[in-house]
């Protein structure tokens, strides 16, 4: 099995409503031979003779032998270009690219792993689970969003996981309040290992905080980030760079696609996404007038 992304034109098999998301189907079996969990894939969208030329990333919920083998991705009907994946039908065609960018590193050992799921892109924990459950690990989930619409895979959560833990901000699903309030009881009472995180930006930020708190490694999908700035998904175009610190304590900055879109949680410059912090490696140098600058 080559670890090369392909491309190719994918079938429908369907697209249903799930919640306040979309889930799609798609027959893509050298996609779904290749696939590791927290890689993405990317579709085209408008078909042939649209003017959208930007690709749509999503994490993938879920691959299947079924059809010799099959790929499902979840998402939210936010765009048009989200809004035309939404209105296709069985045996449409799709062109798609992957599996993209870099998994999640797995646990040699049987472990103890948590892991945080909110809005679709919340949806690429199970691909992930279903590994670690392989594995022999313990699974545990935390799952969150604004209300119960916008949580995505709960009950499977409660069929396939040791514990599964649900926080919405209005109370109608689990508890009342966001997941980082229910984050450190979680994480004693499971005596969880490994935090692994996929959804949100602001999400994962909280992941991080509350693991690195505890001292626990984070593993987190910046899918989100991703879908906002990249164009390619391949890692060409440059625009979903992010900063990053080096173990090295080297300030680099990493694109979302090629280098992500799994990253370390404690090594994402959460507060400085979308800028090129000065300290950075390779980064524009501001000239003050003493130093030579123009007035």
């Amino acid at each position: 099995m080559s670890d090369t992304p392909v491309q190719t034109s994918a079938t429908v098999l369907t697209v249903r409503q799930v919640q306040d998301y979309h889930a799609m189907t798609l027959v893509a079996p050298a996609i779904a031979e290749r696939f590791r969990p927290g890689q993405f894939v990317a579709l085209a969208v408008g078909g042939e003779h649209t003017s959208r030329l930007i690709r749509r990333c999503f994490g993938v919920h879920e691959v299947k032998s079924d059809y010799g083998g099959t790929v499902e991705l979840v998402f939210a009907d936010t765009e048009p270009g989200t809004a035309w994946l939404a209105g296709r039908r069985s045996r449409d065609q799709i062109d798609l690219v992957g599996p993209l960018g870099r998994p999640f590193r797995l646990p040699r050992d049987p472990v103890s792993c948590l892991l945080v799921g909110g809005g679709p892109g919340g949806a690429a924990v199970f691909a992930l689970a279903d590994t670690l459950l392989r594995r022999g690990c313990q699974v545990h989930f935390v799952l969150g969003g604004p209300s119960a619409k916008q949580v995505f895979g709960s009950r499977m959560a409660q069929r396939i996981g040791d514990s599964a833990t649900v926080a919405t901000d209005d109370g109608s699903m689990g508890e009342k309040g966001t997941v980082r309030d229910v984050l450190p009881r979680v994480i004693e009472e499971t005596g969880a290992d490994v935090v692994y995180g996929c959804g949100p930006t602001a999400l994962l930020r909280s992941v991080t905080q509350v693991a690195t708190d505890f001292g626990l490694p984070s593993q987190v999908s910046v899918e989100e980030f991703l879908q906002r700035t990249g164009a390619c998904g391949i890692g060409v175009c440059m625009t979903c760079i992010l900063p990053v610190h080096g173990e090295d304590g080297v300030t680099r900055m990493v694109r979302a696609c090629a280098d992500g879109p799994v990253l370390r949680g404690d090594l994402v410059r959460w507060g400085d996404l979308g800028t090129i912090p000065f300290d950075a490696l390779g980064a524009p140098r501001v000239l003050s007038v003493s130093e030579g600058g123009s007035q």
